[in-house]
């Protein structure tokens, strides 16, 4: 056992015992960062206009901060932007993560010297989960790489910004540097192809033991890997056996990536997004990821169902229930306050807290009144491949309002590695799945307003030559799982 090796075994146990301190006190938790929360906000902009020298408890925190997305927190993030100080938290941010935005264009995330440490602890403390669970530790002596965004940082009124993943690039531990790979001079290309191209060219000959990053893009790596050396990636890379992802659903990806690696290997969870680190899975047995309410954010939930309504009901972590889909709303020490992120989530345990992320609150189907989540497409298609040989390279799900005959129906895109041998039975699977889980999509087919699911296969690489086509080819970039409209669904007819 080399030095590096046990001192993360020790390490590990040291964070464990910190963890569980405040998993085991969850609604003190939570109080505590609440009142840290308001109280050093106080003199912001932010804090003067809610008045925040009045709020005792969270009822009154409830009642003066109204649930704000980015749009209407926009005009505040603006002043930050352009220079000014104590706007929505005291002094000016150490960067802005800039993402895709909605109507708005780009968005400007901040991030604060309070915030930024929580994303890097967040991203150890997980890994260090599974040190302390698993008492695998042999993979700190390999190589590790991170597919992500460029580290390469744009400089506006003496904060820096750029995309989360490249931030984040620049706070990897000294005793990691070694490790990690690709190269800075690789790290800031660009091009995704080009950049997966330079990755493949600098790691097919190195003792690669973790690769994180979005399944989807890991695939292509994985895939160009496949293609140079003529031979599984776990071949390739005999000591790889951890696979960090986050961002979406590893199962619908799982058959590929076992066909591909040519074995199984441990994969750890991670819930991060530029507005903070909210989860990651900490246990290898128990469903779901382990919610963060010691990382400087107070979380606030609204049930999906009620979301749109006027003045639904803002519930706190004591309060949640399990298998409810809610909304997750977030006040932060980086300045978001009562902030929707969009994210919908469900708790599979109360003691510890832990969630499953179900999709966001603007990807749904309800063209109908069928309420139909990510989750349940994910699921639905999961339990259609089980037993089979079916694998995807990636799918999305658009309702078909307006067929040129019969009923409308919900449609399915489907890229296929290995299709099925009868592709209707497997479309009736899937909508068996659907029904099983969605009682109003059950209705809706057993009272003929929709027929059953309509499959139609994307070509090899479709997907991808989509995403590059609207400039979001890689990095934290993401296909929707469904929608509303048929935006992107008649991009492939």
């Amino acid at each position: 056992m080399s030095l590096k090796t046990l001192g993360a075994k020790i390490f590990a146990g040291i964070v464990h015992k910190q963890t569980q301190k405040w998993a085991t006190n969850p609604v003190a938790t939570q109080e505590r960062v609440f009142k840290e929360l308001i109280a050093k906000a106080k003199e912001t902009q932010f804090g003067k206009d809610h008045n925040f020298g009045a709020i005792q408890t969270y009822a009154d925190y409830a009642a003066k901060v109204p649930v704000r997305d980015y749009e209407a927190l926009k005009h505040y993030v603006e002043r930050v932007v352009h220079g000014e100080a104590d706007i929505l938290w005291p002094g000016k941010p150490l960067y802005f993560a800039k993402t895709s935005g909605t109507t708005s264009g780009a968005k400007y995330i901040p991030l604060t010297k309070e915030s930024m440490p929580f994303h890097i602890q967040a991203a150890r403390n997980a890994i260090l989960s599974y040190v302390h669970e698993t008492g695998n530790a042999g993979f700190v002596d390999g190589k590790m790489i991170f597919l992500q965004g460029s580290p390469e940082l744009d400089e506006k009124h003496g904060v820096k910004f750029g995309r989360l993943s490249g931030i984040v690039a620049h706070y990897v531990p000294a005793y990691l540097q070694k490790n990690r790979m690709p190269s800075w001079e690789t790290n800031i290309i660009d091009d995704w192809e080009t950049k997966v191209d330079a990755i493949v060219g600098e790691t097919i000959n190195e003792d690669m033991t973790v690769i994180s990053g979005i399944p989807s893009w890991v695939q292509m790596y994985f895939e160009k890997l496949h293609q140079k050396a003529g031979k599984p990636v776990g071949e390739i890379f005999r000591n790889f056996n951890l696979f960090i992802y986050g961002g979406v659903n590893y199962e619908p990806y799982r058959a590929k990536f076992e066909k591909l690696i040519g074995r199984k290997v441990d994969s750890i969870e991670l819930f991060p997004a530029s507005e903070g680190f909210f989860a990651y899975q900490d246990s290898q047995t128990e469903k779901g990821m382990l919610l963060l309410l010691n990382s400087g954010i107070f979380y606030e939930f609204i049930k999906a169902d009620e979301f749109f309504t006027e003045n639904p009901r803002r519930y706190t972590i004591g309060e949640v229930e399990l298998g409810v889909n809610y909304v997750l709303i977030l006040s932060t020490n980086a300045g978001l306050w009562a902030y929707n992120i969009g994210d919908t989530v469900a708790f599979t345990s109360l003691a510890p807290y832990r969630v499953v992320v179900t999709g966001r609150v603007k990807h749904y189907i309800s063209a109908f009144g069928e309420h139909v989540i990510g989750k349940e497409v994910e699921t639905a298609l999961k339990q259609a491949m089980e037993g089979t040989d079916v694998s995807i390279n990636e799918f999305t799900v658009a309702p078909q309002i307006t067929p040129e005959t019969g009923l409308p129906y919900h449609e399915w895109f489907i890229e296929f590695e290995n299709e099925p041998q009868d592709m209707d039975a497997f479309a009736l699977k899937i909508d068996a799945a659907m029904r099983k889980q969605n009682v109003y999509y059950d209705d809706l087919i057993v009272g003929n307003v929709l027929r059953t699911v309509v499959i139609t296969k994307v070509k090899q690489n479709g997907f991808q030559e989509y995403m590059k086509s609207i400039g979001k080819l890689g990095g934290q970039n993401k296909l929707p799982r469904l929608s509303n409209d048929r935006k992107i669904a008649d991009c492939f007819k």
